[in-house]
């Protein structure tokens, strides 16, 4: 028996790794600062943000900063859900961004920073040190935040393995497909896939965001009004990027590999298309995932990140690189991206229906439609390595010890529809290569938020560039 800790070095969503080799991954890493585990409760109240020297470059080093270089402090009062109000009467905007962190908008500027995490316990009344800058994206300050009122510490609870199971098998095996396909009325097929010969548990966590992606609470959809119930009323029964008036708009799908780096494909298919659509199919990019991999503070390579820091922060701050800037390698490294190569930037980053926990299927509709596809996380179980075609939702486990089932995996909706018998769905490209679902797509039950997939989709906008 080994006993590790869920969350390792990682921070996010997203083969053939040996058993002994990612056990000891895990043992090595839980030594290390991870990401933490705080909600809502744990962030609303009243803040100190200690700042330091403004007027820097956006490369500049914050790992250092405590309050030795701080030269002024700031007070913020955080109100649920979304409201930032400052000591001078500004009000703004802040947002948590999972259960990782959170960021600020007053008065011009922008404060983001992670939750702190240190020997396996979140710290949930302070930050890491983080990045604050005006919203022009110029004159960078280090900072970081401390809570008033009491501690909140939250130890992370060890996972029991038993490490003679046997974790391969159910996934992907002859048996599962057999379960699958001969159980009544399950709107969905599902296939074996020899790519995934000897898929361990460990292994799938790996493609479905690793072990340090669980959230610890997930935000459900906001309840529909009747608002939101006219504004799909006057939305198309169906709709698919890939298909409007013949013209596709979304870019080819492709394969994250054994990589943890589905957040990078998820939220870089989302900004692929919503270029493709700006600018009639005249500018067809393909961005550089490995950039992120490499290059990216807000993320943490093959470990793990988050669509709304990457398509939408990352992307607003530094821009992306084209594909040929850094060829994905699928793994982690020095970052190599090209220096002379040109930056696309986007803007307008957020989460649909404006913060977390403000989405639901009529607000992520609405956003499809009128401006792209999106960026979602959702709940990720064996049972869809072995999907083929038809409605997915969740039916079958291994029967085997699962303790991180509930992974999420970025991946990008591109549309939506209704089957000849009522059966809702969207349509979701995945990043496990064309020779997985249907030429990598997938279909997954709408409006019942199946595997979470309607709680927390994000968004940004491209800054047309030529």
């Amino acid at each position: 028996m080994i006993i590790i800790h869920p969350q390792t070095k990682t921070m996010g969503w997203c083969l053939n790794i040996s058993l002994s080799l990612v056990l000891f991954q895990f043992i090595s890493n839980v030594s290390s600062d991870t990401p933490a585990n705080c909600t809502f409760e744990d962030i609303v109240g009243k803040w100190t943000f200690n700042v330091g020297k403004g007027n820097q470059e956006r490369n500049l080093n914050c790992s250092f900063f405590d309050a030795s270089y701080a030269t002024h402090q700031l007070k913020i009062q955080l109100i649920y859900p979304d409201v930032a109000v400052d000591d001078f009467g500004n009000k703004g905007f802040w947002t948590l961004i999972y259960n990782q962190g959170f960021e600020v908008v007053i008065a011009g500027r922008k404060y983001f920073a992670f939750s702190k995490y240190k020997s396996q316990t979140s710290f949930c009344h302070e930050t890491e040190p983080g990045w604050s800058h005006n919203v022009l994206g110029r004159d960078w300050a280090c900072f970081y935040g401390s809570k008033e009122g009491d501690h909140i510490y939250k130890p992370d609870k060890p996972i029991v393995v038993d490490t003679s199971l046997r974790f391969s098998q159910g996934i992907n095996s002859h048996e599962l497909v057999s379960s699958i396909n001969h159980a009544r009325q399950l709107p969905w097929t599902a296939s074996y896939y020899p790519q995934f010969e000897g898929l361990s548990m460990e292994d799938f966590i790996m493609m479905a965001g690793g072990p340090a992606s669980r959230i610890g609470r997930r935000p459900k959809p906001i309840p529909l009004t009747q608002r939101h119930r006219d504004l799909m009323a006057a939305l198309p029964g169906s709709f698919d990027w890939r298909d409007v008036q013949g013209v596709n708009y979304v870019s080819p799908v492709r394969n994250q590999g054994s990589c943890g780096s589905c957040y990078a494909f998820g939220s870089l298919a989302m900004a692929e298309a919503r270029v493709r659509i700006q600018t009639n199919n005249t500018q067809k990019p393909i961005f550089s995932t490995q950039d992120i991999v490499e290059c990216s503070e807000y993320s943490q390579g093959c470990s793990g990140g988050f669509p709304y820091l990457i398509g939408g922060k990352y992307a607003e701050d530094f821009g992306l690189a084209d594909e040929g800037c850094n060829p994905y390698k699928g793994k982690d490294g020095k970052c190599q991206t090209d220096s002379n190569c040109r930056r696309h930037y986007f803007t307008g980053y957020r989460y649909v229906g404006g913060y977390y926990g403000g989405c639901n299927e009529a607000v992520m509709m609405e956003a499809i439609y009128k401006r792209g596809p999106v960026a979602v996380g959702f709940e990720v179980y064996p049972d869809l390595m072995s999907y083929k075609s038809g409605i997915y939702h969740h039916a079958f486990t291994s029967g085997r010890f699962e303790p991180f089932e509930l992974t999420n995996h970025a991946v990008m909706v591109v549309g939506w529809g209704t089957t000849a018998d009522g059966d809702k769905y969207w349509a979701v490209k995945n990043s496990w290569g064309t020779g997985w679902g249907n030429d990598g797509y997938f279909l997954i039950r709408r409006g019942t938020d199946e595997c979470g997939i309607e709680s927390m989709a994000a968004e940004t906008e491209p800054i047309l560039s030529w």
